[in-house]
């Protein structure tokens, strides 16, 4: 659920009702915890935050976070813990064993198959199909993965340890643990392997048992499949769950890329902030332009020196506003003046040219254009080519016997133009084109039955060649086909479903734009929120389709419909025919 990273749609601090509510629901739902574990976990004076997010599929999930470790994550009204918690309490929840090799194919997507589950002299664990478990490595009891058990133990047993084991939800290393601290698990010896000899190794994983673990996952599509051919050294150097001794000293550049990786993603935007400012202040900005509105400056200047594969999104940062930025940058700075023109309305009325830390900064050698492109466009590094898609027709048992001559049975899939081509050779080898008017074909037996009704069995004798033309194609099922660049065609049967433009009211009137049906086409909804968020300077939301389990549609505030359609039309390149409710769009006032 959390391999690739999620949007964040708000953070806010937990009233006080709300934690007693979320400590009842964690004392239901793991009551093994006592009254002072459950303290430490939810204490009471320590501020605590609620996040509310959209994982990459488009599932709404609800985290809790404190010290910036996010503790649990409810989905679908269901509590789990994360890694983080369990690290502190690892027997809270039933753990299933399993290899490091494996650990690896689940950190890249995929769920846990019981043919890679190490069985201990104790059995499995007690759990029924549902269930919230953890999953371990050999010799480390640390938790490394949450999930839901996909069996009953007995039903496991039953199946003869064979299919999936654990649906996995969450591991460490993944989107959700990123959203943390950062930090490893502890190395924690299991009852088995305490006072094991090793002989010296830490990690005895011979070649049959990684390549047999390796074999034993069910693989989803993931970019993160190069960890999967690593070496035991690799393997313990990659989970750090096997490892029981932390002996020798790291040389510098191990300590440098762990302090790197310890970064705060709010460090991270705090510094891409500041660089985007400095950026625009000496590059972008004249002084004729000054006095120039906050919001001007951000959306025409900060946006477009945003370095390309990059996303500027002050609500990550640590000021969470733009002028609360501005004021840090005029108070401790002293590089921007801003002044209040009129309530609300901000503007930089003055910049100080000289300031040590402007003249110092040197402007990043990526053109503008291609960081212009970027952010206007928001297809990131992978430039977005629309698909060509052709409109199809399937033979369908009826006329299934004109086809017959050129081997198209049942279901085969034409054009339009092989249609005709057929049925043009079928007529004239069976000579059934009128002798005394060539613009009639003669109707026999197997074109009656096929393509005429029967109230017309005895009164047509003959059809033109338009009309019988027209009488096969619409007895044929419509069907398209895709074809991406790059990718095989994908045929489907109906008609393709057109990209949805429609405006909705929300409380107190409030107009938002919603666009559905973009997966169709290729189109990514984060990466179009993301690139008409520039445009309009609106907030945008994910929200899941309702009856539908991979579609999500996307939702911006105010009446967009023209803005959407330009960035279909122009930028996507979507032919205006496959775009639904663009006439829905705001017309301009009538002038007087």
């Amino acid at each position: 659920m959390f391999v690739k990273p999620f949007r964040v749609k708000s953070n806010t601090a937990i009233k006080g009702s709300d934690r007693r509510k979320l400590k009842a629901d964690i004392s239901a739902a793991f009551p093994s915890l006592s009254a002072d574990e459950l303290s430490e976990l939810v204490p009471n004076k320590e501020e605590l935050n609620v996040v509310k997010i959209y994982a990459h599929k488009g599932d709404a999930v609800t985290l809790y976070v404190l010290h910036k470790n996010p503790l649990f994550f409810e989905l679908e009204k269901q509590l789990y813990p994360t890694v983080y918690v369990l690290w502190r309490h690892p027997d809270l929840l039933p753990a299933f064993k399993t290899w490091p090799p494996v650990l690896q194919k689940m950190i890249g997507g995929a769920d846990l198959m019981l043919p890679g589950v190490v069985l201990p002299s104790s059995g499995l664990p007690d759990v029924n199909r549902g269930d919230c478990c953890a999953v371990t490595v050999v010799n480390n009891r640390a938790p490394l993965a949450v999930g839901t058990a996909a069996l009953s133990s007995a039903d496991m047993q039953s199946a003869g340890m064979k299919g999936r084991g654990v649906c996995v939800l969450h591991t460490y290393m993944d989107s959700l643990w990123a959203f943390g601290d950062k930090s490893g698990p502890p190395s924690i010896p299991d009852a088995e392997s305490e006072g094991r000899e090793l002989n010296g190794a830490e990690c005895e994983v011979t070649e049959e048992e990684e390549e047999k673990a390796k074999s034993q996952v069910e693989e989803e599509p993931s970019p993160s499949e190069t960890l999967t051919d690593q070496a035991c050294s690799g393997v313990e150097e990659l989970s750090l769950a096997v490892e029981e001794g932390e002996k020798g000293e790291k040389d510098s550049e191990e300590e440098e890329v762990q302090k790197d990786d310890q970064k705060m993603p709010q460090e991270i935007m705090d510094a891409l902030l500041l660089q985007c400012f400095l950026h625009a202040l000496k590059s972008k900005v004249k002084k004729a332009e000054l006095p120039l509105l906050t919001s001007t400056f951000l959306r025409n200047h900060m946006f477009s020196c945003c370095p390309s594969g990059k996303q500027l999104d002050i609500k990550k940062s640590s000021y969470k506003k733009l002028s609360k930025f501005l004021q840090a940058m005029q108070q401790k700075h002293n590089l921007v003046r801003v002044k209040e023109l009129t309530k609300g309305v901000e503007s930089i009325v003055e910049v100080d040219w000289k300031n040590p830390e402007l003249r110092s900064f040197s402007v990043p050698e990526e053109s503008d254009g291609e960081a212009a492109t970027v952010q206007d466009g928001g297809e990131g590094e992978t430039p977005y080519h629309p698909p060509e898609i052709t409109t199809l027709y399937s033979v369908p048992a009826r006329l299934e016997p004109l086809f017959l001559d050129a081997n198209k049975r049942k279901g085969a899939m034409l054009q339009p133009a092989e249609v005709r081509n057929i049925v043009t050779e079928y007529v004239k080898k069976n000579e059934l084109v009128d002798e005394n008017n060539k613009n009639f074909v003669t109707i026999n037996p197997t074109l009656c039955d096929c393509l005429l009704e029967k109230s017309e069995y005895q009164e047509v004798e003959s059809l033109k060649w338009d009309d019988l033309f027209s009488r096969t194609l619409g007895r044929m099922q419509e069907c398209y086909e895709v074809v991406f660049p790059g990718l095989a065609p994908v045929r489907k049967k109906g008609r393709i479903e057109p990209i949805d433009i429609s405006v909705a009211s929300r409380g107190s009137n409030k107009k938002v734009t919603l666009i559905k049906n973009l997966e169709v086409y290729g189109l990514d909804p984060g990466v179009v929120a993301t690139a008409l968020q520039h445009r309009v300077q609106a907030s945008s939301v994910l929200q899941p389709v309702p009856g539908s389990k991979d579609k999500v549609l996307v939702q911006i505030q105010g009446n967009q419909i023209h803005q959407a359609g330009n960035l279909l039309l122009d930028h996507y390149q979507i032919p205006r025919k496959y775009i639904q409710g663009l006439e829905k769009a705001p017309k301009g006032g009538k002038k007087k």
